[in-house]
């Protein structure tokens, strides 16, 4: 009888070290890397974007990212330039997402400002992420910018009007203007990093209709013009503000 119910017990043990499902890298298991890292000049400084994955490299959705570490590099001319150098990329900025400070959430956006950046200089971007037992994930694409002088900014008037809240906008002296920017903000918040308007706006006024009645809003507009080829938003204009007036 002994013998018998130890028989049954090493059946069992081996039934439990049966087949197993096929065996994950450990390189699959780490963030999927940030493939939209973007830079754009906004005045004077470069603003810096990209969304947070999802997914683990393998596919799995990932469920514990803590974070981010963007880097940043000085272009050299050619002959001095050394991107693979071990000095050649310094940490810009740790990004905690529990803690999330200078640096913006719009939905899965992510949004932070280089506000140390030179006139005639050029600098690269690569971001990772980690996750919370500190794996991190493969390196972003890497996006350049050069630093050029931004166009002047636009002077701005509000009318407010039962239907909406007209922006009249006085032009810059700029011949190479591509059109305008609009941002905006409730009274008494912070104005968003991201325009009202997905493309620039090209006339000298623009209508916001997409506001509510009994709040008063904030804005500000910069000029979007050409620059050494790429496009380059000025300072911001003067701040106006405007609410819907009752109807007639």
């Amino acid at each position: 009888m002994k013998t018998l119910f130890f028989s049954i017990v090493i059946f069992f043990l081996l039934a439990g070290c049966g087949k197993k499902g096929p065996l994950v890298p450990p390189e699959a298991l780490v963030p999927a890397a940030v493939n939209n890292l973007a830079v754009a000049q906004k005045g004077e400084y470069f603003q810096l974007s990209w969304s947070a994955p999802t997914k683990e490299m393998g596919g799995k959705r990932l469920a514990d990212l803590a974070g981010f570490e963007l880097f940043r590099r000085q272009v050299l001319p050619p002959g001095e330039d050394c991107e693979q150098c071990p000095s050649a990329y310094l940490l810009l900025k740790t990004v905690d997402l529990e803690y999330l400070q200078g640096v913006e959430r719009v939905g899965n956006l992510l949004i932070t400002n280089d506000n140390g950046v030179d006139t005639g200089r050029t600098y690269q971007y690569k971001v990772i992420s980690r996750k919370k037992d500190g794996t991190p994930s493969p390196e972003s694409n890497k996006v350049r910018r050069r630093k050029v002088q931004p166009p002047q900014p636009p002077v701005v008037r509000a009318v407010s009007q039962a239907t909406g809240i007209i922006l009249a906008i006085t032009p810059p002296q700029e011949t190479t203007i591509v059109g305008y920017n609009i941002y905006r903000s409730r009274q008494g918040e912070s104005l968003v990093p991201l325009p009202i308007n997905d493309k620039p706006v090209t006339g000298t006024s623009f209508e916001d209709l997409r506001v509510q009645r009994g709040v008063t809003y904030r804005y500000t507009v910069r000029t979007v013009a050409t620059v050494a080829g790429e496009a380059v938003e000025s300072l911001p204009s003067n701040e106006v503000a405007g609410a819907l007036t009752e109807p007639e």
